[in-house]
């Protein structure tokens, strides 16, 4: 996977953020979701890199990325620090000024990138989310069966840790396996990759803080975004699977265009994991968008 792509660390406040690099022209950053790794994207780099210099990186917590231990009220692994990990990479890799094309948990934080860094973010497209604050203030029966790990992962510590340490691969499997395209999407390279990071406890319970910090602290960044009338300036695109959770439970063009003023998007045909499921369509849906 990757072919032609370098392998890179970099320390950015004193955590290290794992990343890989390739292509040339405009910055591309590209980050991934839970519960996996940069490697999602390794269906679609070598295209991207054809036209961009691709950056695709595991957030903090994830993957290769350093991990660190959560602080009370769960402050270093909110977006805001998540995202100035990646602002802090990207500006010592020298790119003032980027593209973020982001699926999941990563599209979280590119959002929050997008709200706090606006000179920085040239373009945002989000895979398969509607904003985090929507979705809890939205909740419904639907959407909470669907989604049950939003609730099971923010309980207190170490609940949650110590249910999926005892069988990380049937978390995984029930993470990935279960949506609408089963484990066809998944290579058995890149599966073995999302094992072998969920394998570590230190990632279990980057994942746990992750959401942790989406039920608390990221809540109050965007209500507070909300009060003071913040928007996302950049250009959006946002798109989400036919057959996902986010179109069936949510209006996901209706809720960016509360948070953003220059947004556009639809379905695909497929379901969560966009990158892996269907990657032409992928490219061929965000390619116009950011070369326009």
């Amino acid at each position: 996977m990757f072919q032609g792509f370098d392998r890179m660390t970099g320390s950015i406040d004193g955590i290290r953020i794992n990343f890989i690099k390739g292509g040339s022209g405009p910055a591309l950053l590209l980050l991934h979701g839970h519960p996996q790794t940069h490697v999602i994207w390794h269906k679609v780099a070598g295209d991207l890199a054809r036209h961009f210099t691709v950056i695709a990186a595991d957030l903090r917590g994830y993957g290769d990325s350093e991990k660190p231990p959560g602080l009370p009220g769960h402050s270093n692994y909110s977006k805001r620090s998540m995202a100035n990990d990646q602002v802090g990479l990207m500006s010592k890799l020298g790119y003032d000024q980027f593209s973020v094309l982001a699926h999941d948990r990563g599209a979280r934080v590119a959002y929050r990138m997008a709200l706090d860094h606006p000179e920085r973010v040239s373009k945002l497209i989000t895979l398969d989310i509607a904003p985090t604050l929507a979705m809890y203030e939205k909740t419904t029966m639907e959407f909470a069966m669907a989604y049950y790990h939003w609730f099971f992962l923010i309980r207190p510590a170490p609940f949650p840790e110590t249910l999926i340490n005892a069988n990380p691969e049937e978390y995984l499997k029930q993470s990935i396996a279960t949506r609408s395209a089963g484990m066809i999407p998944f290579t058995p390279e890149a599966y073995a990759e999302y094992l072998r990071c969920l394998m570590n406890p230190a990632t279990v319970h980057g994942i746990c803080e992750d959401y942790r910090a989406s039920a608390s602290i990221d809540l109050e960044h965007e209500r507070a975004d909300r009060a003071a009338g913040r928007m996302i300036e950049c250009p959006l695109l946002a798109l989400w699977g036919a057959h996902g959770v986010i179109g069936k439970c949510f209006d996901p063009l209706q809720e960016w265009r509360q948070i953003a003023r220059n947004v556009c998007g639809k379905a695909l045909e497929c379901g969560h994991y966009i990158p892996e499921e269907v990657p032409r369509l992928l490219l061929a849906e965000t390619m116009p968008f950011l070369t326009a």
